[in-house]
């Protein structure tokens, strides 16, 4: 006899284990930690309202990823927004309400406005509702800065360097866990665990009100840089400041990486190009985390501008500068010229790359033996 389980089914099964797995790991965290998390309100992020029956359809044909992953079961998702040319106009968060055919996207408050009429331009005659909902929503985030980062090696058991850059595809989403509270919903974050949790709240609702809800001990950033820092240290790349509209590519900045982008999807706008990257197999620069080495005094630091020429000891240029947060930094960097490199600077400040440990291992074999024939 066979016996035939929906998807639907399978999503339920996977969606409750989730949720008490996620209970179960903070019984154990409250019971052993400290006050090392920190909750942070993004100021710079705004979130927009589309709902409607043909809400998902509309969106699924404008962004990277793949919003059926929203309708079998995952709360939220990190996906962009392109332009015709391929390009990354912004990037977001997509997260599904309570309510039925209704979803928020979160993005960079410097974007919002221009997001929004991208948005209205292409709904042509559906029948959806599209709207900035910033004074009614606010961002907020928790993390652990504390959180002991796992430092990846560059080289293999043999002492050979690896080849680094090959494609990723995200495939399906795991399943992660929500809670809706009231007034406030809590999500994991979509792209990394390291990243803590991304918290949706009334605007009129204040920290107090929100930790109250955890069973560890959590406490309030005194820097609005924090999480910003947090970000550079993990060498992930968020908003305008780090993604200038128009200029950074898909796959560049890590977004399949950060299980931003479906491959096997219908088409979008902008899919030629990052389509086309997909199936050369390899993408030779990325985003990656940069150090200061030894820390420079913050007005030196603050002389570096945007696409500053990253150099190696020969002088050979082997990346670009996008941005800094206290001793921490972010760059578009050839990744195997940066690795090999014996000493990095911008503008004779010396600075430390490094491979984060959340990108995947699993073809850097394959990679090596196609670049050998």
């Amino acid at each position: 006899m066979i016996i035939r389980v929906s998807r639907s089914t399978l999503g339920t099964c996977k969606r409750h284990k989730g949720i008490v797995d996620y209970q179960r790991r903070a019984i154990r965290r409250s019971s052993t930690q400290t006050a090392n998390k920190i909750l942070e309100r993004l100021h710079d992020k705004s979130v927009l309202r589309v709902s409607g029956n043909e809400a998902s359809t509309f969106l699924q044909g404008l962004i990277t990823n793949d919003m059926k992953h929203l309708d079998e079961g995952a709360p939220s998702i990190y996906t962009l927004f392109l332009n015709t040319r391929g390009r990354v106009m912004c990037d977001a968060i997509v997260y599904k309400t309570q309510e039925s055919d209704s979803y928020y996207v979160e993005c960079d408050s410097r974007i919002a406005a221009p997001l929004e009429r991208h948005l209205k331009m292409y709904r042509v005659r559906r029948k959806i509702d599209i709207g900035h909902v910033e004074d009614q929503v606010a961002v907020w985030s928790m993390f652990d800065p504390t959180e002991p980062f796992n430092v990846a090696t560059t080289t293999n058991e043999n002492g050979k360097r690896k080849l680094e850059g090959m494609i990723f595809p995200c495939g399906t989403i795991s399943d992660k866990a929500s809670k809706f509270i009231g007034s406030i919903t809590i999500h994991q974050d979509p792209r990394l665990p390291d990243l803590g949790v991304r918290i949706l709240a009334e605007a009129q609702i204040d920290e107090r009100e929100i930790t109250k809800h955890f069973e560890h001990a959590v406490r309030l950033s005194d820097r609005a840089e924090n999480y910003r820092a947090f970000r550079y240290k993990l060498g992930v790349g968020e908003g305008t400041c780090d993604l200038p509209p128009g200029k950074a590519l898909p796959l560049e900045i890590n977004c399949d990486y950060l299980h931003g982008v479906s491959f096997y999807k219908g088409c979008y706008i902008g899919q030629e190009l990052t389509a086309r990257t997909y199936h050369t197999g390899v993408v030779r620069k990325r985003l990656m985390p940069l150090t200061f080495h030894p820390p420079h005094p913050i007005e030196t630091v603050r002389s570096l501008a945007y696409d500053e020429k990253i150099l190696d000891e020969s002088g050979n240029v082997v990346g670009k500068f996008r941005g800094y947060a206290e001793k921490y930094g972010l760059g578009l960097m050839r990744i195997n010229e940066s690795l090999k490199a014996q000493r990095l600077s911008i503008l004779d400040v010396n600075v430390q790359v490094s491979k984060p440990a959340w990108w995947p291992q699993e073809f850097q074999e394959t990679v090596s033996a196609k670049d050998a024939k």
